[in-house]
């Protein structure tokens, strides 16, 4: 999680606070492990055999994976490290054919367009990001790395690396979860969190942190849910602790739902109303029996229905899976989460239809262009100074165009004082190291300390720098330190020029290009609890659809906010949009949750959507977005 701002940083300028500010938490043993047997034996095993060069792409497979390896469940980990491998693989086929076929300018040209694809798929999503990411820089590794294989066999051994570490997570336990299966280990903590983010809200109802445990809770849900719908053969779960962790998810919604509306209504609750979800919460972590819940009262609907989802998970619990048909049958509760546990965890799965509108529309069209012209100048600066070895210019220049990672400022401060402090570093171990002894191990190390350095950009830059020098010196190349630190500085240099150019079309297209999602995606939910439908998988659904848009809007905003002025006035007044969407969304529950209690809205319900919907509008224009639908207004009519 970020850390707090300190009373220095709120005094800096957000540009530079934001590159200050870093992640805190418990250090990832399980991935330390992990990124230590990971580069450095495969290195070593083909140092023994002679392979050098081989071992360098089995290494860089490794070391790619590693960046991408997270905290999650294991199913969720193959779809987030093999996809964006298997980008990479075909990247380092496409540079290095490309290297050794065309000249100069054609190969410009082509990096160029490929930078284009690449960038605009990278808005669809976090997965995506990384494979276009990994598809960028392992062509410039292929077309300016000269080595003695040709591509397919790069290709391969870079999978074989990615492939390794990937095996190495499905493998290894996680330290203290051996009392149980620890195939599921990752999907326990992340249902586990959720009943405790409920419980940590209805601690804090009626006080000045609510709402942060609100959005805590989305987090925790939109984690759960990724963990448990992870890459599978099946559509539905095959073995009974998968099945029971996904009737544990779904008895969480319906809490969820009332801890919101409770939050919204604002009157503080009795100390023991937030005991019931902490107790569920070790019983998932620990597997052991719930036993008896202290009910809360029964006097608002709020807390009727916080009641009802409590006993509804009791009772889930105890049957260790789903909710038997013929129980289930019996109450909308039950049936909306014997659906959910059963048939899917997610409103709608990307298609691909769905993703090329992503990857064409205003967010992908910008951050492509932005690409393209970041990593086709890189590369043809890269040529123009450099003969043989040019790849660190354009392989510098993704990194520092990539949104996800922050604001561009931020971006370019750190990747700078990260190679530095990285280039200096290796230096000094490398006159002292033996070779290629020294360097193996070298990496192997730095691979260990990947997953702790990506809490803070700059410390993740020094990192893979120390790793990426030592690899290619036990590749062949000569040690490079100083060249490496004038190469980064110049890509800096490229991208805080294109990254403050005119782009063709809307400004800050990817923000409101995620609002909008948020948008369609409130008045959904907004739309489906007026109309009276009884369906709640359908319901928490469109709930959760509505919440994780969200946030991935404001993560949008937040960071768009701290870029330079000349960049964030582009996004001026969308975090007030953002805002009154996030009061919507919360109304709705509340609404929600009262309709299934007396079957009517009250004034203060009514008049709330209303004004909330009429200020979206003001707010909207006020920003320079379209107006949103209007299908939620006609079903407040009915009101």
């Amino acid at each position: 999680m970020p850390r707090p701002i300190s009373a220095v940083s709120r005094r800096l300028p957000l540009w530079l606070a934001h590159a200050l500010r870093g992640q805190r938490g418990p250090v990832p043993w399980a991935a330390v492990v992990r990124g230590l047997l990971a580069g450095g034996p495969l290195l070593v095993v083909a140092v023994l055999v002679g392979c050098e060069t081989l071992g360098v792409m089995a290494a860089l497979g490794a070391m790619f994976a590693g960046i991408n390896d997270r905290p999650g469940s294991r199913r969720a980990a193959v779809h987030r490290i093999g996809l964006p491998a298997l980008a990479g693989a075909a990247g380092l086929v496409v540079g290095t054919y490309a290297g050794e076929g065309v000249g100069a300018v054609p190969l410009t040209l082509l990096l160029t367009g490929l930078g284009l694809v690449a960038g605009a798929v990278s808005a669809v999503g976090p997965v995506a990001s990384g494979a276009g990411t990994q598809l960028l820089v392992a062509a410039a590794v292929g077309a300016g790395m000269p080595l003695p294989e040709p591509g397919w066999q790069r290709a391969l051994f870079f999978l074989a690396g990615a492939g390794w570490l990937i095996v190495l997570r499905l493998a290894l336990p996680t330290p203290g979860a051996l009392a149980g299966d620890f195939r599921f280990d990752g999907e326990r903590a992340a249902v586990a969190a959720v009943y405790d983010a409920v419980a940590d809200l209805l601690a804090h109802v009626g006080g000045a942190e609510a709402g942060g445990r609100r959005a805590a809770l989305t987090a925790a849900l939109d984690h759960a849910q990724d963990a448990l719908a992870g890459a599978r053969l099946r559509r539905y779960a095959t073995s009974a602790a998968e099945r029971r962790l996904r009737a544990q998810y779904a008895a969480a919604l319906p809490l969820a739902e009332a801890a919101t509306a409770l939050a919204w209504a604002g009157d503080a609750l009795p100390a023991r109303t937030a005991e019931g979800p902490r107790r569920l919460s070790a019983a998932v972590r620990t597997g052991e029996s719930v036993g008896p819940l202290p009910a809360p009262s029964r006097s608002v609907p709020g807390l009727r229905a916080l009641d009802d989802a409590l006993l509804h998970a009791a009772e889930t619990f105890d049957r260790g899976g789903p909710v038997p048909h013929g129980d289930a049958d019996g109450h909308p509760l039950g049936r909306g989460a014997e659906r959910t546990a059963r048939k899917g965890l997610h409103l709608r799965p990307l298609r691909v239809t769905a993703a090329l509108r992503t990857a064409t529309g205003t967010g992908g069209r910008e951050y492509g262009f932005r690409v393209a012209l970041c990593y086709g100048a890189s590369a043809a600066v890269a040529q123009t100074l450099h003969h043989v070895h040019w790849y660190w210019l354009p392989a510098t220049a993704v990194f520092l165009v990539k949104p996800d990672l922050g604001p561009l400022v931020s971006r370019v401060l750190n990747r700078a004082a990260g190679t530095v402090l990285g280039a200096l570093v290796f230096a000094g171990f490398a006159a002292v190291l033996p070779r290629p002894e020294g360097l193996v191990a070298l990496v192997a190390i730095s691979g260990a300390l990947v997953p702790v350095a990506t809490r803070h950009f700059a410390a993740q830059t020094a990192v893979v720098t120390v790793l990426v020098l030592a690899l290619v010196m036990v590749g062949g190349e000569p040690e490079a330190s100083w060249g490496r630190i004038g190469e980064t500085l110049l890509a800096c240099a490229i991208v805080l020029v294109v990254g403050h150019l005119p782009a063709p079309g809307q400004r800050g297209g990817n923000v409101r290009a995620r609002l909008g999602a948020a948008t369609g995606a409130a008045h959904a939910y907004l739309t489906h609890v007026l109309s009276g439908a009884d369906d709640r998988a359908a319901r928490w659904a469109l709930r959760r659809e509505a919440y994780r848009t969200l946030a991935e809007a404001r993560a949008a905003i937040d960071r768009s906010l701290a870029e330079l002025p000349t960049l964030a006035r582009r996004t001026e007044g969308t975090d007030e949009v953002a805002a009154t969407l996030e009061r919507l969304v919360d109304t709705t529950t509340a609404c929600a949750v009262h309709l299934d209690d007396t079957g009517q809205l009250t004034p203060r319900h009514t008049e709330r959507l209303a004004t909330l919907l009429d200020e979206l509008v003001d707010r909207r224009e006020h920003a320079g977005l379209t107006d949103p639908p209007h299908g939620s207004r006609r079903a407040l009519s009915g009101f």
